[in-house]
C-alpha cells in the first residue's frame, strides 16, 4: 500500500475535496490548504513528502513560491496544476524545478500514478534556469493534444537527447525544434536549420560536413559545413528521409564517434552539437524499402515527438487565428475579427495545409477584405465549403453482400491510390479511427434520441467516456421531447 504524506493547495474547495478523497483512497495522508501561505510554512517547516499545487493562489503565485520551497527541500517532488495551459506554463513549471506539469482538467488515475512514480524514486537537481518571459509564444493551442507536447518539451528542455519530429507538412516542426533549442541549455549558441529535400543530393555532403579547397570542381577555397556553424548549439535537420545514403553512412558516424571528417578532408573534427530531426514520412517504410538506414533511424529516434495535424486539434482554431491576426497587425496588415460562425466553419475545415495553411488564410482575409469583422460566407467562399456538409445526405448503396470490413476495405484502397508515387502522410491509424468514431456514435445518438446514458450502454463504453468523445469530436446533440 503506497504511503507518504501530501501537501495540496488550491484555492477552489471543491478540488480540494475531489484530490483528497482521490490520494486518500490510494492511501496517502493529505494536507490540504487554500493558501500558498500555509503550503510554504508546512514545506519549511519539513512537513511533506510531496506537493501538489496550483499555480493562482489568492495571495502568491506558485511560480514564485515554488524557488523558495526547492531552496530549502531540493529534493522535494512539486507537482504544479494549472488552468493556465499555455507552452509557458509548462516552460515555467520545468525552469522552477516542478517534477511533473499537468493542465486541468486531468484525470485522477493518472495523478495518483504521477503521485506514485514521484515518491517512489530520488528527485534529482532542479532544471536550468529558463527565460521567463517571451514577447512571441512559439506554439499556440490548449487542447489536450498541444498539452501532451509541451509537457514532453518542457521534460527535454534540460536535455541533450537526439529528437525525432513527425508531422505533416505545415504542423510546426521547425517551431517545435526551436523551442526546444531557445528554451533548452544550449540557447546560446546557433541554431542551424538544412532541409534535405531543399539541397541537390549531390551537394549535401558538402553542406552538412563542409569541404576543402581542391576537394572537388568548383570548390575553389574552403567551406565551412552546418555541422560547424552550429557548434555548441543545435542542428536541425528537417525532412531527414529525404537524405541520401552516402549522407546518412558519415551522419551515422558523427552520432556513433562523435567526429566527422569534411569532403576531401583526412583530420577528423570532434562536434558538440545537439541533433533534431524532423520528417513527414513513415522511416520504417523508407527502411523496408532501403532508403533509409535502420541503425540510423534508432540513433535519431531516441525521443519521438508527434505532432498533431490541425483537423486533430480543431479547437487550437480560435487561439491560433487571433495570435495570427496579432501577428500580422505589426506587420501594418489591418486586424480582423472573426465572429462565431465564421469559426465554425474554420473547425469544419479539413485543413491539409495544417497550422501553415490557417496562418496564410489569416493573412489573406487581412489583405482583401474592407470588413472589420470576417463573417461565415466570407470563410465558405475562400475555403470553398460546402453549406451542406454538416448535414447527413442519405448514403449511396453500398454493393450487395458488402460487409462493413469490406467497405473499410474498399475506402481506404481508393485512399491511397491518390498516393501512387509516395505514402500518405503518418498518423493514418488515429486518422481513419477519428473519421469512423465520428459516424459511428453519431448513428448511435440518433438512435437513441440524443440519450447519452443509452448510447453509452448501446455502444458499450463508459458514458464519461462518450461525453468527452461528443465534445472532442464536436458532434452535435438533439436531445427528443417528451
Amino acid at each position: 500500500m503506497p504511503s507518504g504524506q501530501i501537501l495540496l493547495a488550491d484555492d477552489d474547495a471543491a478540488i480540494r475535496t475531489v484530490l483528497n478523497q482521490a490520494l486518500s483512497r490510494a492511501g496517502y495522508d493529505v494536507r490540504s490548504t487554500g493558501h500558498a501561505a500555509t503550503l510554504w510554512r508546512w514545506a519549511a517547516q519539513g512537513d511533506g513528502d510531496l506537493i501538489i499545487t496550483d499555480v493562482v493562489m489568492p495571495d502568491e503565485n506558485a511560480f514564485d513560491l515554488l524557488p523558495r520551497i526547492k531552496k530549502v527541500r531540493p529534493d522535494l517532488p512539486i507537482i504544479v496544476m494549472s488552468a493556465q495551459n499555455t507552452f509557458m506554463t509548462a516552460i515555467r513549471a520545468s525552469e522552477r524545478g516542478a517534477y511533473e506539469y499537468l493542465p486541468k482538467p486531468f484525470d485522477l488515475k493518472e495523478l495518483v500514478a504521477i503521485v506514485g512514480r514521484a515518491l517512489s524514486r530520488p528527485r534529482g537537481a532542479p532544471s536550468a534556469n529558463l527565460p521567463s518571459e517571451a514577447e512571441d509564444i512559439p506554439l499556440i493551442g490548449r487542447s489536450p493534444a498541444m498539452q501532451e507536447i509541451y509537457r514532453a518539451l518542457a521534460r527535454l528542455m534540460p536535455t541533450d537527447l537526439t529528437v525525432m519530429i513527425l508531422g505533416e507538412s505545415g504542423t510546426g516542426k521547425e517551431l517545435v525544434a526551436r523551442a526546444l533549442h531557445d528554451y533548452g541549455k544550449r540557447r546560446k549558441g546557433p541554431f542551424v536549420a538544412v532541409n534535405m529535400a531543399a539541397i541537390p543530393r549531390d551537394l549535401i555532403e558538402s553542406e552538412l560536413f563542409g569541404h576543402e579547397k581542391g576537394a572537388f570542381t568548383g570548390a575553389l577555397t574552403r567551406n565551412a559545413g552546418r555541422f560547424e556553424q552550429a557548434e555548441g548549439g543545435t542542428l536541425f535537420l528537417d525532412e531527414i528521409g529525404d537524405m541520401p545514403m552516402e549522407a546518412q553512412t558519415r551522419l551515422l558516424r558523427v552520432l556513433q564517434q562523435g567526429e566527422y571528417t569534411t569532403v576531401g578532408g583526412r583530420v577528423p573534427i570532434k562536434t558538440n552539437v545537439r541533433i533534431i530531426a524532423a520528417t513527414h514520412k513513415d522511416l520504417r517504410i523508407s527502411i523496408q524499402n532501403g532508403q533509409f538506414r535502420e541503425d540510423l533511424f534508432f540513433r535519431l529516434n531516441v525521443v519521438p515527438l508527434r505532432l498533431p495535424p490541425l483537423r486533430e486539434r480543431t479547437e487550437d482554431i480560435p487561439d491560433l487565428a487571433r495570435h495570427f491576426s496579432a501577428q500580422i497587425e505589426k506587420e501594418g496588415l489591418p486586424r480582423k475579427a472573426i465572429d462565431a460562425d465564421a469559426l465554425d466553419r474554420l473547425k469544419r475545415h479539413r485543413w491539409p495545409g495544417n497550422v501553415r495553411e490557417l496562418e496564410n488564410l489569416v493573412r489573406r482575409l487581412a489583405a482583401l477584405y474592407p470588413q472589420d469583422t470576417i463573417t461565415g460566407p466570407i470563410i465558405e467562399a475562400e475555403l470553398d465549403l460546402n453549406p451542406r456538409a454538416a448535414s447527413s445526405p442519405e448514403p449511396a448503396a453500398a454493393p450487395e453482400g458488402e460487409t462493413l470490413a469490406m467497405a473499410v476495405e474498399r475506402h481506404l484502397g481508393v485512399y491511397f491510390r491518390k498516393y501512387q508515387n509516395s505514402l500518405p502522410p503518418p498518423g493514418l491509424y488515429h486518422r481513419i479511427l477519428r473519421e469512423i468514431e465520428g459516424p459511428l456514435i453519431g448513428a448511435a445518438l440518433a438512435a437513441t434520441r440524443g440519450n447519452q446514458i443509452r448510447a453509452a450502454e448501446l455502444l458499450g463504453v463508459n458514458r464519461n467516456t462518450l461525453r468527452k468523445k461528443v465534445r472532442d469530436l464536436d458532434l452535435q446533440v438533439i436531445r427528443s421531447g417528451r
